[in-house]
């Protein structure tokens, strides 16, 4: 059962991983919400790949900010920022059913809110 365990925790630690390394390419897709969950599957099931990720010379520090001190850096939450407003306003000019306009934006005010709340690194 202990096996069986540890590969469900390496199956998703990759599934984030891989959806993090598409997000480098892929506008709009984020790529370090991925890592950190990749992070944390792995140290459950993959201890080799979360010392992999903690030591990686660009999202490493960025991880090990978020673990110790739940820290954003601000240019993330820029770019989360203008995300999320794009988003907003796609889903305002193009055609939507009518509960998607009002509760998406919405949505996305309390999370930019909770980005913002977040300490700088």
């Amino acid at each position: 059962m202990a096996g069986l365990v540890t590969l469900v925790w390496r199956l998703l630690a990759l599934g984030a991983l891989a959806l993090g390394f598409i997000g480098v390419v892929v506008p709009g897709l984020p790529t370090v919400p991925f890592l950190l969950l990749a992070a944390w599957c792995g140290g459950r099931g993959w201890p080799a790949m979360e010392r992999w990720l903690l030591a990686h010379p660009r999202y490493g520090d960025t991880i090990r900010h978020w673990r110790e001190h739940r820290a954003i850096p601000r240019k993330a939450k820029w770019a989360a920022s203008a995300m999320m407003v794009l988003s907003a306003t796609s889903v305002l000019v193009f055609p939507a059913p009518v509960a998607v306009r009002v509760i998406l934006p919405a949505f996305l005010l309390c999370v930019a809110i909770w980005v913002w709340r977040r300490p700088d690194v």
